[in-house]
């Protein structure tokens, strides 16, 4: 008798442990379909209306975000052929960007490109203020409770995270929650993340390593220049630092 419930103990044990294994994701890839509202964030730019009815309802492009238990970096998948009209408001030059993050040592790393060439712009990770919500909503195979937060003192984050992926990042930048956000939406930016897929690794395979090429911004006279190229090529010249600095380093790529 005993040597049978030593058994099951046994077996329960090891039961629980494989599934805590299947549960509790470590590793993996993430593929997020971006949507943007064109129509709606382009409406206060004074387009005429044979520009409107040419335009696209929805841009749609994908991105990949993988991760392992302190590192993650966001990345687009593949490059789409831009319509001539989202090219003109610089929706070609968002497919360049990267962003890599260090969660232990509470760092990123922004890859962004501006005016043709790629910077490299260092971070701390922006902390927001989450209040989570009783809702649940299934997203790619993963039930996720909703949160939401502001950013930029006014601008609602609505986010849906699951604590079966144990890394607390997400999507743009955004983290935070306790654990991996799959769904994220932003009513003023008329913009939404939502994972498609979620590959899971038992194993770390992946080399998270920040973004390899780009000027760098490390010094006070490197910042500045870029401040300067930046606030003339989009007549934000009136604008002070701090501003232009927080449009650079936003959370939407």
């Amino acid at each position: 008798m005993m040597k049978q419930l030593a058994c099951l103990l046994l077996f329960s044990i090891s039961f629980t442990a494989v599934k805590a294994q299947q549960l509790f994701i470590p590793n993996g890839t993430i593929i997020f379909e971006k949507k943007v509202n064109l129509q709606r964030s382009l409406a206060d730019l004074g387009l005429s209306d044979e520009m409107k009815e040419r335009m696209k309802k929805y841009k749609i492009n994908y991105w990949e975000l993988s991760f392992d238990a302190s590192k993650s970096i966001f990345r687009p998948l593949k490059k789409e052929e831009e319509s001539a009209d989202f090219s003109i408001f610089g929706g070609a030059l968002e497919n360049e960007n990267e962003l890599y993050t260090n969660y232990h040592l509470d760092k990123r790393i922004l890859k962004k490109n501006i005016m043709g060439d790629d910077y490299l712009l260092n971070d701390t990770i922006p902390q927001i203020d989450w209040k989570i919500m009783h809702e649940v909503r299934n997203i790619a195979g993963y039930d996720c409770r909703k949160a939401i937060g502001v950013i930029n003192d006014s601008v609602y984050v609505v986010a849906f995270y699951t604590d079966e992926i144990l890394l607390k990042g997400g999507p743009e930048g955004f983290s935070g929650l306790p654990g991996m956000i799959l769904g994220l939406a932003i009513p003023r930016y008329f913009s939404t993340w939502f994972a498609t897929k979620v590959t899971p690794y038992t194993e770390q395979s992946l080399a998270i390593i920040p973004p390899p090429k780009g000027k760098k911004t490390e010094t006070e006279k490197d910042f500045k220049k870029l401040i300067e190229i930046y606030s003339r090529n989009y007549e934000l010249q009136k604008q002070k630092p701090e501003a232009i600095k927080k449009r650079l380093y936003g959370f939407v790529l």
